[in-house]
C-alpha cells in the first residue's frame, strides 16, 4: 500500500472552511506574507494590517474555502486578539529569522497566550513561520527544533521570504493541512507511536477490509482497499514493494503473502512519521471517522424518510451482504455462530449489540447458537422495529464501503402505505407483525417459542432473565418466504396505540382456565371489532382438559357471530416441534386482510377454503335438501308405477329388481347424509306401483347424474 494520489475528499468528510490567523511581534512581516500570497509580488507599501482574505475552494490544494486573518498589535486590542484566537482553526506564529527577540517571544508570549484560550485536550494546531530568510545565509531550524519537541501542538516550521516569494504558497498549504489532517489525534511524538484511538480505528478498518477473515490482507483485498480509498489500483510490483518495506522492518508484518494487522499499522505509522499523515486521514475519513476519531453521525445515521403507515425491511442486496458477513465469521462451517465467532463478528462494534434474549427471539441450534436463519431473522427484526439502529449496525460492519454504496440507507426498503395495500388487495411486504394478546399464563410465550420450533420441554430451560417479548421466523405462504414477527403484549385493561398497530392479531386463551377467554373477547370488542385488522383466536394448552369459559357465549359461537375463523386448538406440549399451522394461517391473514374467511384448511389452500365454506353454507344445504326431496318424490312415484306394471308378469322378477333399486338408493344415501328420508323408499308396497316406465327411467337417470356429478366435484376439490 502506497500513499498514492488521494481521492478528493467529500464535503461530508472535511471542514466547511479553514480559518488561518497570523500572529507575531510587530514588523516581522505578517502583512507582507498575506499580500505577497494574494498579489504574487512583494508590496512596495505595506499597510499596518491586511483585511481578511477569503480564498475560494477551487484555487486551494485541498478544495476548501480558506480565510486568512491578519493581527496588528497597533490596531487591535487584547480582547479582539482573544476573539480571533477562539475563531481560528490554525494559528501561524510569525518570527523574523534575523531577529532573535522575535524568536524568543514565540515561547515566552505567543504559545502560552494561545494555550490559555484553548482546551488542553483540543489544542489548536500551530505553524511556526520564519520570515525574511532572504536577509540571512543561515537557518533558524537549530533554534526552533527544541521548541517543536517541547510543544506537541506545533505541526511544522516553514522558513520563507515575503520579498522573493519563497515558500509562501507552501506556508498556507501546510496551514490548511494542519486543520484538515491534524497530527495530534493520530500520533504521539514523545513516544513515537500512534495513539490508542488511532490504532483502534485502523484495526476496525483492517478487519472490515479482511473480507475472508484469515487475518491478512491478500493482494485482492489490498487492491480493493486502495481503490475505494484512493481511486488508484496498485500494480503487482507495487504490492511487492509495500510488502518488502514491511518485511524489512517487522518480522511478522507479512504472512502467507498477505499483510498482517501489525504490518498495516506499521505502514500508517511510517506515513505519519514522514509527514504523509493526509494518507492516514484519507483512509480514516473514507471509513466514516471525524477529527476526533469517532464515527460521524452522517456516516452512522444517513437520512432515511419513512412516511406514516409504512414499514422498513432489508432489501436483497442487504441480505446478500449479511450472508457474506455470516459466512466470513462461521469458521467451522456449521451454519451457526458460536459465542467466540459472534464475539469476533462484533469486534468492529464499540459495544456488544445483542443480549442473551436474542437466543430466545430467533432460531438456534441444539447448542443454543444462532443459526444462519436466526442471524438473518434478527437483522430483519431490528430493521422493522428500529431502522436507525440497523443503519448504525450496518455502518459498523462497513456496509457502504464494502458494497460501494453511498450509505447504509441503500440497504433499506420502505414499504408503501398499508392503505394502498388494502385498496389494491395485495401487498409487497415481506415482514408481518402479529400482536399476541391474552391474560398472563395463558400460553402466549409458548406460542412465541413454538414459532421457533421449540416444544414445552425446551421452553422450560429458558431462564426468566433471558426471555424475549419477540419472536421472528420465516413462514412459507403459497411458496413464498415471508417473515412473521410475534410480539407478546402484556395484559392491561386498555392497549396503547402502539400495541394496536400490527398486521394481524392473535388472541390467546387457556382452555383449562374458565376466565381466560373473557379478556380476549373484551379486547377484541374494544380495539379490533370495527378495525380492518384480521384476528385469530387460539385455544392454547389444548392437551389439557377443556372447561367451559365463563362468558355469555362459547368461543366458537363468538367467532361465528363476528365472522372470524373458528378457535384454533394449539399445544406446544409435544414430543417434536409444535405444529406451524397457526403461523401459516396468521401470515396468510396478514397478507390478505381483505379475505375474511370463516374456515381455514390445514393445507392452507385458499380456493379449497372458499369452496368448503360454500358447500357447508346454510343456503346451499337448504337448496340441496329441496332438490333431494323433489328427486325422492319423483323416484317413489316412478318405482310405484314400474312395480304395478311388472306385477302381472312375474312377482319374483319384481322383487329382484326392486331390491336393485334399493341398492342404488343406499349408495345415494351415503353421499347425501340424508338417509332417513330415503329409507322410506324401502316401504314401497306393490299397491303403490301405478306410474309409467318412462317417468321411472327419467327420474332415476337424473338422480344418478346429479349424485355422480356432485361426488366428482367434491373429489376434484379434495385433490386440489
Amino acid at each position: 500500500m502506497r500513499a498514492g494520489r488521494a481521492r478528493p475528499l467529500r464535503a461530508a468528510d472535511m471542514k466547511k472552511d479553514v480559518r488561518i490567523l497570523l500572529v507575531g511581534e510587530p514588523r516581522v512581516g505578517k502583512t507582507s506574507l498575506i499580500m505577497s500570497l494574494v498579489s504574487e509580488e512583494f508590496p512596495e507599501e505595506v499597510p499596518p494590517r491586511a483585511e481578511e482574505i477569503t480564498i475560494p475552494a477551487d484555487v486551494t490544494p485541498e478544495r476548501v474555502p480558506t480565510h486568512i486573518v491578519d493581527y496588528s498589535e497597533a490596531e487591535q486590542s487584547d480582547e479582539q486578539l482573544h476573539q480571533e484566537i477562539s475563531q481560528a482553526n490554525v494559528i501561524c506564529i510569525v518570527y523574523a529569522v534575523n531577529n532573535k527577540h522575535s524568536i524568543d517571544k514565540v515561547t515566552s508570549r505567543w504559545i502560552p497566550l494561545i494555550n490559555e484560550r484553548t482546551d488542553k485536550d483540543s489544542r489548536l494546531p500551530l505553524i511556526l513561520v520564519g520570515n525574511k530568510s532572504d536577509l540571512v545565509e543561515y537557518s533558524s531550524m537549530e533554534t526552533i527544533l527544541p521548541i517543536m519537541n517541547q510543544y506537541t501542538e506545533i505541526e511544522t516550521c516553514v522558513e520563507c521570504s515575503a520579498k522573493n516569494l519563497k515558500n509562501i504558497s507552501e506556508l498556507f498549504y501546510y496551514a490548511q493541512k494542519a486543520v484538515l489532517h491534524p497530527t495530534g489525534p493520530l500520533y504521539c511524538p514523545e513516544e513515537k507511536e500512534m495513539k490508542p484511538a488511532c490504532i483502534k480505528a485502523l484495526t476496525r478498518i483492517f478487519k472490515i477490509s479482511d473480507q475472508d477473515n484469515d487475518g491478512t490482507l491478500n493482494d485482492a483485498e489490498l487492491n480493493f482497499f486502495q481503490r475505494i480509498c484512493f481511486n488508484t489500483p496498485l500494480a503487482p510490483q507495487a504490492l511487492e514493494d509495500v510488502k518488502n518495506v514491511v518485511r524489512k522492518h517487522i518480522s511478522d508484518g507479512v504472512a502467507d503473502s498477505g499483510l498482517t494487522l501489525k504490518g498495516f499499522l506499521f505502514l500508517h505509522t511510517l506515513f505519519i512519521q514522514r509527514g504523509r499523515h493526509e494518507t492516514t486521514w484519507t483512509v480514516l475519513r473514507r471509513f466514516g471517522y471525524d477529527d476526533d476519531l469517532d464515527l460521524t453521525p452522517e456516516y452512522l445515521f444517513p437520512l432515511l424518510k419513512i412516511p406514516p403507515d409504512c414499514t422498513t425491511e432489508l432489501n436483497h442486496h442487504a441480505y446478500l451482504f449479511l450472508q457474506s458477513t455470516f459466512d466470513k465469521h462461521d469458521l467451522d462451517r456449521d451454519c451457526a455462530l458460536s459465542p467466540d465467532e459472534l464475539k469476533d463478528l462484533f469486534k468492529v462494534f464499540p459495544y456488544i449489540p445483542w443480549g442473551p434474549d436474542v437466543n430466545n427471539t430467533v432460531c438456534t441450534n441444539e447448542r443454543g447458537w444462532i443459526t444462519y436463519q436466526g442471524f438473518l431473522s434478527q437483522w430483519t427484526l431490528t430493521t422493522y422495529l428500529d431502522v436507525q439502529r440497523c443503519l448504525e449496525y450496518l455502518g459498523y460492519l462497513g456496509y457502504s464501503i464494502l458494497t460501494e454504496q453511498e450509505s447504509q440507507a441503500s440497504a433499506i426498503t420502505v414499504t408503501r402505505d398499508k392503505k394502498i395495500d388494502l385498496q389494491k388487495k395485495q401487498t409487497q411486504r415481506n415482514v408481518f407483525r402479529c400482536n399476541v394478546i391474552g391474560v398472563k399464563n395463558c400460553g402466549k410465550s409458548g406460542v412465541l417459542q413454538a414459532l421457533l420450533g421449540r416444544n414445552l420441554s425446551r421452553q422450560k430451560k429458558i431462564r426468566d432473565d433471558h426471555k424475549s417479548y419477540y419472536a421472528i421466523n420465516t413462514v412459507y405462504v403459497y411458496g413464498q418466504e415471508k417473515y412473521l414477527l410475534l410480539h407478546d403484549i402484556s395484559e392491561s385493561e386498555f392497549l396503547t396505540e402502539a400495541e394496536i398497530i400490527c398486521d394481524v392479531v392473535c388472541l390467546v386463551y387457556d382452555v383449562s382456565n374458565p376466565k381466560s377467554f373473557e379478556y380476549c373477547a373484551r379486547i377484541f370488542k374494544q380495539h379490533f371489532m370495527d378495525s380492518r385488522i384480521p384476528c385469530l383466536i387460539i385455544a392454547a394448552k389444548s392437551d389439557l382438559h377443556e372447561v367451559k369459559q365463563e362468558y355469555s357465549i362459547s368461543p366458537a359461537d363468538f367467532c361465528r357471530k363476528h365472522k372470524m375463523p373458528p378457535p384454533q386448538a394449539f399445544t406446544c406440549n409435544t414430543a417434536d416441534a409444535p405444529s406451524k399451522d397457526i403461523f401459516v394461517k396468521l401470515t396468510t391473514m396478514a397478507m390478505y386482510p381483505h379475505a375474511r374467511l370463516r374456515c381455514m384448511c390445514t393445507c392452507n389452500r385458499c380456493t379449497f377454503c372458499i369452496c368448503q365454506n360454500f358447500l357447508n353454507s346454510d343456503l346451499l344445504q337448504s337448496v340441496k335438501n329441496k332438490i333431494f326431496t323433489a328427486v325422492l318424490n319423483r323416484l317413489r312415484a316412478g318405482v310405484a308405477e314400474w312395480g304395478a306394471m311388472l306385477l302381472a308378469d312375474d312377482e319374483g322378477s319384481i322383487t329382484h329388481q326392486v331390491h336393485a333399486v334399493h341398492s342404488v338408493e343406499d349408495s345415494i344415501f351415503m353421499e347425501s347424509s340424508h338417509g332417513p328420508l330415503f329409507l322410506e323408499a324401502r316401504h314401497v308396497t306393490q299397491a303403490d306401483l301405478k306410474s309409467s316406465t318412462f317417468w321411472l327411467r327419467a327420474s332415476f337417470g337424473a338422480t344418478v347424474f346429479a349424485v355422480l356429478g356432485f361426488a366428482m366435484y367434491k373429489a376434484l376439490l379434495k385433490q386440489r
